[in-house]
C-alpha cells in the first residue's frame, strides 16, 4: 500500500504522456495499479465498519481506466495521470452514490461523495422531489458542524428554480441543482503516507455518509438507462 510509489509513477506519466513511454514502463504501471488496489481493499474494510453495504466489492471492479477518450477533446494526450475509484453498494456505478477517490499528483487528489453525474434526468428529478419533501432532514445533514468543517455541497445548477417546484421553497437554491456532490481536496503531502492518508480519508467518508444515505433514499427506485 505504497501511495508514494503511486504518486511517483503518475508524476512520471504526466511528464511523459505518450504511448511509447507508457508501454516501455508497463511494469511500473502494473506495480502502481497493484498498490492502488491494495489501498482500495483497505478502504473497503475500514469503510465497511460503518457501511457494510460496500463490503462485497472487489478492488479491481471499482477502478476507472487511465486511457482517455480523446475523440471530442482538444487535449489529445492519451492518458489521464490519475488513479480513480468509486466504492458504492453497486461498485463504480454512479447510482447508488458512494465514496469517490482520485489520486493525482500536483496536489490534484480529492475525496468525493454524492451524485456527480448530471446527465441522468430521472435521478435529478428524484433528488429534487425528495429535497422538496424532506427539506428539514437535508438542512440537518448539511449543517452538522463536522460536515460544515470539511464540505460544501457542489453541483451544476440552473439559474432559476425549475418548473413544478415552489420558487420560495426553503431549499430553493438546492432545487436548482442538477447534481449534488462533495469534494475534499488533498495535497500530495497528505497522500504520500498511506497509513495516515487512510485514517484521514475514512474519517471524512464517515462524515459524508449521512449525505450519501439521504441521496440514496431519494434514488431508491432509480434505474440506469438502457444502452
Amino acid at each position: 500500500m505504497n501511495t508514494q510509489f503511486i504518486l511517483d509513477y503518475l508524476s512520471a506519466l504526466s511528464a511523459n504522456n505518450n504511448r511509447e513511454w507508457y508501454h516501455a514502463n508497463k511494469d511500473e504501471y502494473k506495480k502502481a495499479n497493484a498498490e492502488f488496489e491494495k489501498l482500495l481493499q483497505a478502504f473497503i474494510l475500514e469503510i465497511g465498519k460503518f457501511d457494510s453495504s460496500i463490503l462485497h466489492n472487489v478492488p479491481k471492479d471499482l477502478t476507472f481506466k487511465i486511457v482517455r477518450d480523446t475523440r471530442f477533446s482538444h487535449d489529445k494526450s492519451p492518458y489521464n495521470p490519475a488513479f480513480r475509484a468509486h466504492i458504492s453498494p453497486k461498485g463504480k456505478m454512479p447510482v447508488p452514490v458512494g465514496y469517490y477517490l482520485m489520486i493525482k499528483p500536483g496536489n490534484q487528489s480529492f475525496l468525493g461523495g454524492g451524485l456527480f453525474a448530471d446527465m441522468f434526468k430521472d435521478a435529478t428529478t428524484m433528488i429534487r422531489d425528495y429535497i422538496s419533501r424532506n427539506g428539514k432532514e437535508w438542512e440537518r445533514i448539511i449543517h452538522q458542524p463536522d460536515f460544515e468543517k470539511y464540505f460544501t455541497v457542489q453541483g451544476t445548477a440552473l439559474k432559476n428554480v425549475p418548473a413544478g417546484y415552489e420558487k420560495e421553497h426553503p431549499q430553493a437554491d438546492y432545487l436548482k441543482f442538477k447534481s449534488w456532490y462533495l469534494e475534499y481536496p488533498l495535497k500530495d503531502e497528505e497522500v504520500k503516507n498511506a497509513e495516515i492518508f487512510l485514517v484521514k480519508a475514512v474519517e471524512l467518508f464517515q462524515i459524508m455518509k449521512p449525505f450519501n444515505d439521504y441521496l440514496n433514499k431519494a434514488l431508491a427506485d432509480f434505474q440506469m438507462p438502457a444502452r
